[in-house]
């Protein structure tokens, strides 16, 4: 009987604290959003007519314990992903950004901590030497850190530690550097991991396997801007080389039904038929084992 009440207490204590962390996806879209500017086609025309958004990708972290509260990317939508974050965690507050890259779609959401908008008070923003010095040279990036609207922290490939739940391993990977570096995630709670890469190349460019990754983690939330190559006809897709979804599901075959389901695919172009739910990709996607990440998406780390 002692056993058996000492088991309860640790059940108990492991749903509480998985409780206490939770991460939470707040956008999946491509950097320009869908609809996308410019576009008349199929692919936006009914959103452009029912005023319906897919936010930027984006997520937050929220732990319960400390009343602390993470984004991941700074996106042109971060006001309304601060709001569903408050929504989500029961606080506005903001205790630190990170960010992956230096295209438009992941940092230029920096602009609304400024005096124009939320007037922040150096709000921690995390990110790797060259970024850093990108933010801190350039207009208007270069007013956040003089007026003191955000902290540049600098990250290495360290595991940095937020709190006892929580910790958090950035890593470089392939992709287009214009202007800094590109990162990726380990999000480390007390239960469970989560792995974050947005942007990359195509997975083969990588010297890290990304298959090895999925299985050491929990979630695994993955670029999968384009479906296929047939999206931009009149654009040369070697120019833009991401993985493409059928690629990587092609890649991923070979992978447990377990390690599949752990796989969330993210950040679509507005091109992407994985933003219409009824599509025939996202039932191709669903058939072979993997997940579609959607807003509002909340899983406990």
């Amino acid at each position: 009987m002692k056993y058996r009440k000492f088991f309860f207490v640790l059940l108990f204590c492991s749903f509480f604290a998985q409780a206490q962390l939770e991460l939470v996806v707040l956008g999946t879209a491509q950097d320009a959003g869908a609809p996308q500017i410019g576009c008349e086609k199929s692919c936006c025309k009914m959103r452009w007519k029912t005023g319906e958004k897919e936010a930027v990708v984006a997520l937050g972290v929220i732990d319960q314990k400390h009343d602390s509260h993470y984004l991941f990317e700074a996106t042109p939508d971060i006001g309304q992903q601060l709001h569903d974050l408050a929504q989500a965690g029961g606080t506005s507050q903001l205790d630190g950004v990170f960010l992956t890259h230096a295209h438009i779609g992941h940092y230029s959401g920096l602009m609304f901590l400024g005096k124009e908008a939320l007037g922040g008070k150096n709000i921690p923003v995390y990110s790797f030497p060259k970024m850093r010095e990108y933010l801190e040279t350039n207009g208007p990036w270069e007013q956040l850190v003089s007026e003191n609207n955000i902290a540049l922290n600098t990250l290495t490939t360290a595991a940095l530690t937020l709190s006892e739940n929580l910790k958090i391993v950035p890593f470089t990977v392939p992709h287009r550097d214009e202007y800094s570096e590109t990162v990726g995630y380990t999000i480390i709670g007390p239960n469970k991991t989560a792995l974050f890469i947005p942007d990359i190349d195509k997975w083969e460019r990588w010297e890290t396997s990304i298959e090895e990754l999925i299985k050491k983690v929990d979630y695994a939330f993955l670029d999968a801007t384009f479906y296929d190559g047939s999206e931009l006809p009149n654009r040369d897709m070697n120019a833009i080389p991401h993985p493409f979804v059928v690629e990587s599901m092609e890649r991923f075959s070979g992978l447990s039904p377990e390690d599949k389901k752990k796989v969330y695919f993210i950040h679509f172009n507005h091109t992407n038929p994985l933003l219409n739910e009824n599509s025939t990709a996202v039932k191709t996607v669903q058939a072979n084992g993997f997940q579609i990440a959607r807003k509002g998406l909340k899983v406990a780390l």
